[in-house]
């Protein structure tokens, strides 16, 4: 969420930097600047009038204490007077509260600010690439099987059954498959943990709150599978559940940074992705994922992205699959981030990259969304956290990626060295 004291201070500086962004906040902005002003004046008025209310009530005080009738006409008129005061009061608090509500709302559907240094642009396309790793490492030549051939011909995925059970966009792993799918789960948990973070299993269903603190709510509402009876919603990644284990906290500045990673499935509708990867592992409306997430200081929170994006990169060099990393413009940045960096993985199959993680730095959009600071031994006040969070890595991408960059002319599929030792074979 953004700071509303930034808006009300730097309004052309703010409109500026949501002007970079995809979608158009102009009119959002201008209501928003509208309302502020409206409950800012509203809030002078009760101000003025909660002081003239005390000013009676020790008038009266001091009349009967001076030796007033209380029942006279000056106390009487004094009372008068009051109550008049205290009705206009109660008639003000309302419309203020509502006030206040509708300003909340409007700014819960702003995004967050890009950073000085995210690449300007519209799309895509726009998206600027800062580095390749394994150039040396993509297959040469053509007529390579996708991944959910290669799967199918192994017997080790089933896409027709998993319609059967549920619908289109749901796979049911076999063997190997499932083998493989829990062995990339666990040696990303042991690389993570090996690197300092603090492995987290947290629920999966989470309620709106949660939702609302890490960023999917109001917005992506529609991107999220929702309970008919309860308020709790199936994840959409693990970076909702981890955003909000210390929602409402004041943390000390001794415990940043605080790093954790965790596994969890992950569901969501994919609205707006129709007929997009209908086939696959590259878009499924359940996926496991192991994500990393960080509540930094704000002086580091840029160097922490850099290391986070490196901790997501080592998982890829240890696969030795090769990627690129790209810096994503303002147009094509995630709701909460101020500054991301996006991993592509090699397809030989469709011979072009493709996301496998999305590295952010959301500096205090969601600690002020969720109410999550800091104090500082010595110093007056809190301030609120840096939040960063990355995939590391989605599960069914990368299982995707090792099927067809490992894929042998025979037939079978080499398993990476790294995995040999969770699977206990050399091929698949």
């Amino acid at each position: 969420m953004l700071d509303l004291k930034l808006i009300r201070q730097h309004p052309d500086q703010v409109a500026a930097a949501l002007a970079k962004r995809s979608g158009d906040y102009a009119q959002s902005l201008t209501e928003l600047q509208a309302l502020d002003s409206e409950q800012r004046e509203l809030e002078g008025v009760r101000s003025q009038l909660q002081a003239r209310s005390n000013e009676i009530g020790k008038a009266v005080g001091m009349k009967i204490k001076g030796g007033a009738d209380p029942k006279g006409d000056e106390v009487k008129t004094l009372r008068a007077e009051g109550n008049q005061v205290k009705k206009e009061l109660s008639e003000l608090e309302p419309k203020e509260k509502e006030l206040k509500a509708k300003i909340q709302d409007i700014l819960l559907t702003l995004p967050n600010l890009p950073s000085d240094v995210t690449p300007k642009g519209k799309d895509e396309e726009d998206n600027v690439e800062i580095r390749r790793w394994g150039d040396d490492l993509i297959l040469q030549g053509d007529g390579f099987l996708a991944h959910y051939e290669l799967g199918e011909k192994l017997g080790i995925m089933n896409f027709e059954r998993s319609v059967k059970i549920a619908q289109s966009r749901f796979v049911t792993l076999i063997g190997a498959g499932a083998a493989l799918e829990r062995a990339l789960i666990q040696f990303m948990l042991d690389r993570h943990t090996k690197s300092g973070y603090t492995e987290i299993m947290p629920p999966i269903l989470v309620n709106s709150a949660s939702l609302t603190g890490s960023g999917q709510l109001p917005k992506f509402a529609e991107d999220s599978f929702k309970c008919a009876d309860d308020d709790l919603w199936l994840t959409p990644t693990a970076e909702v559940p981890l955003t909000n284990l210390h929602r409402s906290e004041i943390l000390t500045e001794d415990e940043l940074p605080i790093n954790y990673c965790a596994y969890t499935p992950c569901f969501r509708r994919e609205a707006g992705s129709y007929g997009r990867d209908t086939r696959g592992l590259i878009r499924l409306h359940q996926f496991n994922k192991v994500e990393m997430f960080k509540f930094v200081h704000p002086d580091t929170s840029f160097d922490e992205l850099e290391a986070l994006t490196k901790d997501a990169e080592d998982i890829l060099q240890q696969l030795k699959l090769p990627y690129r990393v790209l810096a994503l413009c303002t147009g094509d940045m995630g709701f909460s981030a101020t500054k991301t960096y996006d991993l592509e993985v090699w397809l030989p199959s469709a011979n072009r990259y493709r996301e496998i993680s999305s590295c952010s730095n959301c500096a205090d959009f969601q600690a002020r969304r969720a109410d999550i600071r800091f104090k500082v031994p010595g110093q007056k006040g809190t301030q609120f956290v840096h939040t960063l969070n990355g995939s590391g890595l989605a599960i069914g991408r990368t299982m995707a990626a090792i099927l067809e960059n490992y894929q042998q002319p025979n037939g079978s599929v080499k398993v990476p060295e790294v995995l040999q030792s969770y699977l206990g074979r050399e091929f698949l």
